[in-house]
């Protein structure tokens, strides 16, 4: 984390609240004071006390210096600010890693989640759920460069990693923080925040939001992130499905290996004499013999791995599930 330094506003003296905000930006200058606004008000409504974490990308339009005025008259408020952009997902990575909260909320800094909604989502966590979606059942965005595409991947990402969330792209979400702390990000895997928290035995559910038309600035969003969306969500599902059961994969790998090798040895130990097709091999037989010995070894190493892989999966499963067992029971 060198490359993405911390700058922690006056909020980091406090004592440690209960909940915790996080909200990535990038380029918002006209919407942070409205958001920082709207975010007490609702946050003051709530019985509990908490911070709100603005994770500045790199913006180069001034949000920086609005956000510093806010965070030199709110105790609240504390900053983390990155050199250049990064990307949300690396932006809320960074918020989460600063909360300090038992709570953790996250959203987007543009206005069109409403933090009214907040209060909603977290007493439906203390229902028992680890954590809770947002759902823009009626969506304030353009048809063609918003909401079509989301749909797309909303159906994809369902059906492919078994999340039945109606808006994965929400960002408006209510966690225990015993997940999102489980949880390593990158690229644009905040998409898949609901999915992997399935993975680690999540306890998931969804609540209809209220969803805004943007204010001011401009979307970062567009029809070219549906092609990284569908990249990332390969990347997710043989991740799913390799650290669930690596042994699969890797014999997958070590079948056709084995195949070749049974072929390489009929071909270089069976002699056919005068039936045309097997007369062409008579002088290579030595070759089909190393060749099938290699790919033998090859096989039997990549089965090697599978198994070795299988084992230190079923290790750090167990120690994982104890720890955040652990760690469920000590939120509460």
């Amino acid at each position: 984390m060198s490359e993405l330094p911390a700058s922690l506003g006056a909020g980091a003296a406090c004592p440690i609240p209960v909940l915790s905000v996080v909200v990535p930006i990038y380029n918002e200058r006209d919407n942070v004071a409205p958001l920082h606004e709207a975010l007490t008000h609702a946050l003051q409504q709530l019985d509990r006390s908490y911070e709100i974490v603005l994770v500045d990308d790199g913006s180069r339009d001034g949000t920086r210096d609005v956000l510093r005025r806010l965070a030199a008259v709110d105790p609240h408020l504390r900053l983390v600010l990155f050199r250049r952009n990064y990307g949300q997902t690396a932006a809320m990575a960074a918020g989460f890693h600063a909360a300090r909260g038992r709570t953790i909320v996250s959203m987007d800094g543009d206005l069109q989640n409403d933090p009214a909604d907040i209060g909603r989502l977290v007493d439906k966590l203390d229902e028992g759920y680890d954590v809770v979606c947002g759902w823009r059942r009626w969506r304030q965005d353009r048809a063609v460069t918003r909401l079509l595409p989301s749909r797309v991947a909303n159906f994809l990402i369902s059906r492919v990693t078994g999340a039945r969330i109606h808006d994965t792209g929400c960002s408006l979400k209510v966690y225990r923080s015993w997940v999102v702390r489980s949880l390593h990000l990158y690229s644009d895997m905040h998409r898949f925040l609901a999915a992997l928290g399935v993975g680690l035995g999540a306890r998931i559910t969804e609540l209809p939001v209220r969803h805004h038309p943007r204010r001011a600035g401009k979307s970062k969003y567009g029809l070219g992130r549906v092609f990284r969306v569908l990249a990332d969500l390969v990347g997710i599902k043989m991740l799913i499905q390799f650290a669930a059961h690596p042994i699969r994969w890797f014999s997958l790998l070590a079948l056709p290996l084995l195949l070749l090798a049974i072929g390489m040895f009929v071909l270089g130990f069976v002699k056919v004499r005068g039936t045309g097709a097997w007369e062409w091999f008579a002088g290579y037989d030595m070759a089909a013999v190393a060749a099938g010995a290699v790919a033998m070894l090859v096989a039997f190493n990549v089965f090697l791995l599978g198994f070795l892989a299988e084992l230190q999966v079923k290790v750090s499963k167990f120690f994982r599930h104890r720890i955040a067992i652990t760690a469920r029971e000590a939120s509460r």
